[in-house]
């Protein structure tokens, strides 16, 4: 049996967020058709990963949710944007017990490299919608 050949970690951990019930009932209620046949199983199959600063400051998974939950406003509009562009379908009151009740985070302290190729950026800030 080979093993990965783990020698260098990057100077990030990563957190991904994990849709919960709630998020699930809001696709439902705006997309009754659609939601009749996703599953919460189905929503976090495959999602995106966000990579934060590694530091003395995030020290585990607490630190690593406090530093999320500083800026959940925009991880929250960012998700709902991911389904649905037109914000009179979004939440009209969305709140940190809001974002707490509809995501779950997950959290990963040490990020292993398995490539050797060097990292590359795409920058999405251009991005037109």
């Amino acid at each position: 049996l080979m093993q990965p050949d783990l020698k260098l970690t990057i100077n990030r951990s990563m957190i991904v967020l994990q849709y919960r019930q709630p998020f699930l009932d809001w696709i439902r209620s705006v997309e009754p058709e659609f939601g009749a046949t996703t599953t919460l199983d189905s929503l976090n199959e495959d999602g995106d990963a966000f990579l934060i600063p590694h530091e003395p400051a995030i020290d585990g998974k607490e630190d690593a949710v406090a530093w999320m939950e500083k800026r959940w406003k925009g991880f929250f509009e960012y998700k709902l944007a991911g389904w649905y562009t037109d914000e009179s379908l979004w939440p009209k009151k969305r709140t940190l017990k809001m974002f707490r009740e509809w995501f779950a985070i997950e959290y990963r302290s040490m990020v292993w490299d398995l490539d050797t190729t060097p990292l590359e950026y795409e920058d999405w800030s251009d991005e037109e919608d």
